[in-house]
Formats: structure tokens, sequence, C-alpha cells
């Protein structure tokens, strides 16, 4: 089976900056050695019956200032099949942002921009400059990478805003919204998911469970997968890895092995097995392959 890895980090720490990858800069994770190691595609491991067609890289801080140097990075390097999400601050004055987009786009490989909201997602899309600048993408065919927690009522208010006059700007909601274990705000975050799949044009990737909870379960990653499905429809939803951030929960293998594994609901003796099997195989080659490969433009 093919798949096409729609969020992914590669990392060259002798070629770019990677400040977040430091022991000396947030964030302070206890295990954040695991990951602060050069990363490249051969890295990328599957055994039968799966094979990597392809993948979508997201910026991964190599140098915030210049950020298509991470772009020329990769196309110098790169052999499989792949995209990428190019860092670009959306807050920017309309003339710097065009500039620094133009300097993007002369790169194949660009399909698109990320500006991790997160905790100030409420400020940054409060920015006069910022729905200009979506437009602009909307305008040159450039999706963007929409990462913030769907907990955060007002963020999603002023989001939902911007997208009711840019309906024509493709979304891709990183790691389902950050959803939590948190019981009143899961239910929050469920309510504006379901808000935001009313938007034809906006779609989720489901990956970064490891970001919750590094030994979360099976079952309460297929509960996330289950609720997305149920929101977006099988046509607007990604399964994906976030490697090598992955690596915090388990191997790149496993990861997509747990995929197949929730879609039959074949959890293993120590999952609790309270949700029914949540795709076909057909549905599975959407939701692995086919929503990349027409999203992200392959």
């Amino acid at each position: 089976m093919k798949i096409i890895d729609p969020h992914l980090h590669l990392f060259d720490l002798s070629q770019g900056e990677y400040s977040w990858l430091k022991p000396e800069c947030p964030p302070f994770w206890s295990d954040k050695p695991l990951i602060a190691k050069n990363f490249s595609e051969n890295d990328l491991t599957l055994a039968k019956p799966l094979t990597l067609a392809g993948f979508v890289h997201i910026e991964a801080g190599f140098d915030n200032q210049q950020p298509w140097r991470e772009i020329a990075w990769l196309e110098s390097t790169c052999k499989i099949p792949f995209r990428s999400i190019a860092l670009l601050d959306i807050t920017l004055p309309k003339a710097l942002f065009l500039t620094q987009l133009e300097s993007l786009m002369t790169y194949q490989s660009v399909v698109g921009v990320r500006y991790i909201l997160d905790d100030d997602a409420l400020t940054i899309l409060n920015n006069k400059n910022s729905a200009v600048n979506l437009a602009i993408l909307a305008a040159k065919k450039l999706s963007f990478e929409l990462q913030m927690s769907l907990a955060n009522n007002a963020a999603t208010e002023r989001l939902i805003t911007i997208l009711s006059s840019n309906t024509d700007l493709q979304v891709c909601i990183n790691h389902a919204g950050w959803p939590t274990q948190n019981n009143a705000q899961s239910l929050c975050w469920l309510q504006n998911l379901k808000r935001l799949a009313s938007f034809d044009n906006v779609f989720v990737k489901c990956s970064g469970f490891e970001m919750a909870n590094r030994h979360y379960s099976a079952n309460w990653a297929g509960k996330i997968i289950h609720q997305c499905i149920e929101s977006f429809g099988i046509y607007r939803v990604m399964l994906a890895s976030n490697f090598p951030l992955s690596l915090f929960h388990t191997s790149y293998e496993n990861t997509w092995n747990s995929y197949l594994s929730i879609g039959s609901n074949n959890l293993g003796e120590n999952e609790p097995a309270d949700i029914k099997p949540l795709y076909s195989k057909g549905q599975l080659t959407q939701l692995c392959f086919s929503n990349a490969q027409r999203f992200y433009q392959f």
C-alpha cells in the first residue's frame, strides 16, 4: 500500500539554525535530545505492505529569517517525491510578505506556508495584515497550515470570520487542532472542529498525538480520528506521522502500522476496543494517500 506522509520534518543541524532544538531554548522537554539530531529521508523506513510514495515537509525552523534556505536544502538532497510547506510570517506588511513569498515560489516544491499560531493565535489572527496576506495565499493558489488549539474559542471565532470572507483559501488544520484529554476542553475542541468542517476549503491532518501524551493509547487516537472523519468526511482527512517528534512515542514504521490497526480495530490485548472499525481498505487509501495527493498537488 502506497502512502504519502503529509506532515514530517527533516533536520540537518550543520546547515540550519533550529533554535528550538537547542537545550538552552524552549521548549524544555526532558526528552528533546531524542530528536535533536540529523534526520534525512533515509530514516523514513517502512516495511511491506507499506511503501512511502511521497511526503510533505513542514517547515522546521531551519532559518526563520531566510526560510527559502530550508527549501533549497531539501530540493538539493531529497530523492523521494515531496512537497514543501515553507515558513512565512503572515503578520508582515503586505509588501514584505509578497517579497518573501515570491522568493519562496521560485522553488518547485513549495505548495503552501505555515506560521505557527498556538498560544498567540488570537493576537496573530487579529493583526490587520493577517487576513490580507492569507487572501494573497489564496490568490497564488497556495495553502495555509493552521496550527492552533481548537479549544481556543476566541481565536476560532476570529478564524471563522477570516474564512467566511476568503473561501478560496485552502487550509489544513495541523495535528487535528491539538485535541486534549481534558473533558471540558475536549468538548470545546469538538464543537470548533465541527464549525471549521462546515468550510469545504478546510482539511484536517491527524497526527501529533504524542504532543498531548507521550504514552497515548491507540484507542484514544482512534477516537480523535473517528471524530475528524465524522466532522469532515473521508475526503478531507489525512493521517500523518509528525516525524521525528513521533519518535517520542514509537518508531516511524509503528506509527503507520498503528493507523492500520486502528482502522481494523485490531488494537491489541491492552487496548479497550470500544470503537467500531474506522475505515475500509478503500477509505484507508484516501486517508493515507489520495487526500494528500490532491491537497498538496502531487
